[in-house]
């Protein structure tokens, strides 16, 4: 199983790439996560199954960007004579058409996540996994990854948190691997109590507040990979 561990500076770190967008580079041919380029945990970014070095960006594959050429030396002008007729332009070679993807994300509603402090996946829950992942991936000619992401609601520290959403995480891989799901194609991630979607006010009573904080207590599932 391979769990990518997200601590409090790395968190801080993410929520910042989440909210800057790239400039002046595409990003295609990697696989992204709520808006960011998912790397290792060795800091190498995950390419998709097409990518090639023409697509290589400056934070992933400085090595293979290319390099802007030396201008060429200016040559004295020709001496003046009749300019023949130009010939013709040729056209332009079509442009290859990019693979289809069967990406898609699911996101537990709200009957479908945790409960307060739990683990366990909901019957709900299960449901929802069956129809869009379990049935989505056979339309899949090529399952590059699936990205599952586990998240809690703001009470209790980071610390604790932090292994809590990894526990909810490997629940999700551990039912997709027993309805029948590569285990190698499946990666986690836990996210802790960052990027809440939920807000509730502290005035409530605490039975009050976890209840309102339920969106919060969720998990993502992103398929990456190549259409039929």
């Amino acid at each position: 199983m391979k769990t990518l561990k997200i601590l409090g500076t790395s968190i801080l770190a993410l929520s910042a790439m989440l909210s800057a967008p790239a400039v002046g580079q595409s990003e295609e041919g990697y696989w992204h996560s709520s808006g960011m380029i998912v790397k290792n945990a060795t800091g190498l970014c995950w390419h998709a199954g097409y990518w090639t070095p023409a697509m290589a960006i400056m934070e992933c594959d400085p090595d293979l960007v290319p390099k802007p050429a030396a201008p060429a030396p200016v040559a004295p002008p020709p001496a003046p004579r009749a300019a023949p007729a130009p010939a013709p332009a040729p056209k332009p070679a079509p442009a290859a058409a990019a693979p289809k993807r069967c990406d898609a994300t699911i996101t537990f509603g709200t009957d479908e996540t945790f409960e307060f402090d739990k683990a366990v996946l909901r019957k709900a829950a299960m449901a929802k996994l069956d129809r869009d992942v379990v049935a989505k991936l056979p339309q899949c000619a090529k399952v590059e990854l699936v990205l599952v992401s586990g998240y809690t609601d703001r009470l209790g520290s980071q610390q604790y948190n932090q292994k809590l959403s990894e526990r909810r995480a490997d629940a999700v891989k551990a039912y997709l691997v027993k309805k029948g799901v590569n285990a190698s194609q499946i990666d986690t991630m836990g996210m802790g109590k960052t990027l809440q979607i939920k807000s509730c006010p502290d005035g409530k009573d605490r039975k009050a507040l976890i209840a309102c904080l339920a969106p919060n207590r969720r998990a993502v599932v992103e398929i990456k990979g190549l259409a039929k």
